[in-house]
């Protein structure tokens, strides 16, 4: 049973252990970043196989050009940056150097979504998604915490195909006991709570927060069930059906085109009967402030979306 801990830690810290313990596994295991390996928490695998490291500077489609062709020999690449970097700079490269040819290459990008914090709108990636999940035969993921984030690592290095994984700068409260218990595959969303009155549909560090709205929903109350989905594309469609009639998406990213656009997307596509409220950033730059204030100030923290669905709950 998933549970808010009050315990804060970082995914990409989850990350970096992860890439080293895989790189003892697999020695066809490769890893680049663009001059930011500190951040990414990629250093640590420098550290441990400098051989199979590789700093292309701060020339991010140039990193992808370099992880395309050590793809093409059968390595497994995984390749860093900034989200706004990683996803925006180096698109059109991850488009046609490595989805077009199915590559085998894990674009895992930090320092994603609203949270980057005083970096301000210009590093604030609330785009990635929505850009991601149009390119043909990428995945594209964000994990939940600590814990999960090892167990994305770890299933999509046996994965063969691109990937693109999107983690916050900051840390993050974890909510699963232990790796165990951060269960995780691609395409499969997850049930963390049961509820009869509405669906609350989070990803990334947003499911936290979706755990505390539903609290203060409860005390109102109001039974809410709580779901994980963790894969954007491919989406999981069966647990979006068996949603109930109100359907609230929160998420740290932009309402158009990231997991509020999917699941307005199924929801549409299959003539469901659902009411859909979609929390997210409302098509805006960002500003530059503290994490815990930008959440506030953007309505994503539990408080504020508890506070939102329930004036829309009053309306009918």
């Amino acid at each position: 049973m998933v549970k808010l801990s009050g315990v804060y830690k970082g995914m990409r810290k989850g990350y970096g252990e992860t890439l080293v313990e895989l790189g003892k596994k697999y020695e066809n295991l490769v890893v680049l970043d663009a001059d930011l390996s500190g951040s990414t928490q990629t250093a640590m695998f420098a550290k441990e196989f400098p051989d199979r490291f590789f700093n292309a500077g701060v020339a991010e489609q140039n990193m992808i050009g370099m992880a395309a062709g050590l793809a093409t020999t059968g390595k497994i690449v995984f390749a860093s940056s900034f989200a706004m970097f990683a996803s925006g700079r180096a698109w059109e490269i991850i488009r046609n150097l490595v989805a077009y040819p199915k590559l085998n290459v894990k674009v895992v990008a930090t320092h994603a979504g609203i949270t980057v914090g005083e970096d301000g709108a210009s590093h604030q990636m609330c785009e990635d998604i929505a850009i991601m999940r149009a390119i043909p035969n990428m995945v594209v993921i964000a994990p939940t915490d600590y814990y999960h984030t090892k167990n994305v690592i770890r299933v999509i290095a046996e994965y063969k195909g691109p990937v693109y994984v999107r983690m916050p700068r900051r840390d993050t409260e974890i909510i699963y006991e232990n790796e165990e218990e951060a269960t995780f595959e691609i395409g499969k969303g997850k049930i963390l709570v049961e509820g009869e009155d509405l669906t609350i549909i989070a990803t990334g560090e947003e499911v936290p927060e979706a755990l505390k709205a539903g609290e203060i929903l409860k005390e109102n109350g109001i039974s809410a069930e709580i779901v994980e989905i963790s894969t954007i594309k491919p989406i999981d469609e069966k647990i979006i059906k068996k949603a109930n009639d109100f359907v609230v998406t929160v998420e740290d990213h932009s309402i158009i085109g990231g997991l509020g656009g999917a699941v307005a997307e199924v929801i549409a596509s299959n003539g469901l009967n659902k009411k859909l409220l979609r929390i997210g950033i409302n098509d805006v730059f960002g500003r530059s402030g503290k994490a815990d204030e930008l959440l506030k100030h953007y309505g994503l923290d539990g408080e504020s979306i508890a506070k939102r669905i329930m004036e829309e709950t009053s309306k009918f």
